[in-house]
């Protein structure tokens, strides 16, 4: 494909933690507050911005705007983020930036979008893996009102719990666990987590502000405040991220918005102050049920963590029939075995399909030898 010529200056299951980006920021209390200093960027961090060009937007957000691009010979998605236009504004866009950056460069994960590199002038660049397929958001309601295939709708929850638990594990928080924020891969098998703009580290979540992510997505206790305004200081912590988690897997098998109907401000008041929840389907599973309630309870500490959901999940798909081709027709006598005690015993029509199957199988081997 053609870039406009606007020249702006891969994984393992493991979660892994880069030595690089490191500069953690540093915290000093003055008049009782906790205040953070100013971010710094490791310079091995930083691409050259003469290997960087622009194309054409594929996304849009609050904070920047997201292109299709070129870093080289590769071909990236190119984050810019917003300047600000007071020096108070621009100071904390940088140490968001900044922050956003050493985040994504310190955790390596399959479900992570990888991340490439960063340029501070004469932009703020964050550069990144470009996936080709939709996101969630998007392939959910390409489908709808289709539901899932429930395998399809586990594994995918299983891609975003182990990208959490990675994150979690690390100290991160997201604060905008959503459907727009999970990207599918090319073959639409797999999803990868993306935008750690309003991500923070745990260690500095009594100071962190009001500003996270989308109200239908969000745990009550980010703004269950009646009076809480842009900025107001709240207290929580990584439990968040698992409320949010419960309402994106109740949408993976029901392929429906929570809180539909309501705007984003009544589904709020909805969750934090008259308790309620997305309904549940009446033909769900019981084990599936007790996942997404656990998730979603109104105490944060009751939640449980990535690595207990990640468990429940593995152990409802060892449940499911698997995903595979229809085994050979068996023989029409029935196939017999026999016991240690010489008993004819006759096997069940699923072991005899297994039996056929294997049979199969060593009689197309001994033709081929």
């Amino acid at each position: 494909m053609s870039f406009r010529d606007k020249n702006v200056g891969g994984g393992e299951r493991e979660c892994e933690e880069s030595v690089l980006g490191s500069n953690e920021s540093k915290s000093v209390r003055q008049n009782g507050l906790l205040t953070n200093t100013q971010l710094t960027i490791d310079e091995n961090l930083l691409v050259d911005p003469k290997l960087l060009f622009i194309g054409s937007k594929i996304g849009e957000g609050a904070h920047g705007k997201v292109y299709e691009g070129r870093y080289g010979d590769q071909i990236v998605a190119i984050k810019v983020l917003h300047r600000g236009s007071t020096s108070e504004e621009r100071a904390s866009l940088e140490n968001r930036f900044a922050r956003e950056v050493n985040m994504m460069s310190r955790v390596h994960h399959e479900n992570l979008v990888k991340f490439i590199g960063a340029c501070k002038d004469p932009l703020m660049v964050i550069v990144t893996e470009l996936l080709p397929g939709m996101s969630l958001r998007k392939y959910l309601m390409s489908i709808r009102p289709k539901l899932l295939d429930l395998h399809v709708a586990i594994n995918f929850a299983l891609d975003i719990a182990r990208a959490m638990d990675c994150l979690h594990a690390n100290g991160i928080i997201h604060r905008d666990l959503k459907p727009d924020n999970l990207l599918l891969t090319a073959n639409q098998k797999s999803v990868k987590l993306a935008d750690f703009g309003l991500a923070r580290e745990e260690s500095v979540t009594e100071m962190m502000t009001a500003e996270t992510g989308t109200y239908r997505w969000m745990a009550p206790e980010l703004y269950s405040t009646v009076t809480l305004r842009q900025g107001e200081k709240k207290h929580y912590n990584n439990k968040v991220d698992v409320y949010s988690f419960g309402i994106v897997l109740w949408e993976l098998l029901t392929n429906r918005m929570p809180f539909e109907g309501m705007s984003n401000l009544q589904a709020a008041y909805a969750a934090a102050f008259k308790q309620e929840r997305p309904n549940l389907p009446d033909d769900i599973s019981p084990d599936l049920a007790f996942v997404i309630q656990s998730c979603w309870v109104e105490e944060p500490n009751m939640r449980p963590s990535f690595s207990q959901i990640i468990r429940l999940l593995n152990a409802f798909l060892f449940t499911l029939s698997p995903q595979s081709p229809p085994l050979p027709e068996p023989d029409n006598e029935p196939e017999v075995a026999t016991t240690s005690n010489g008993t004819i015993t006759e096997f069940s029509a699923r072991n005899r399909g297994k039996f056929a199957f294997l049979r199969h199988l060593f009689s197309s081997k001994r033709t081929k030898n």
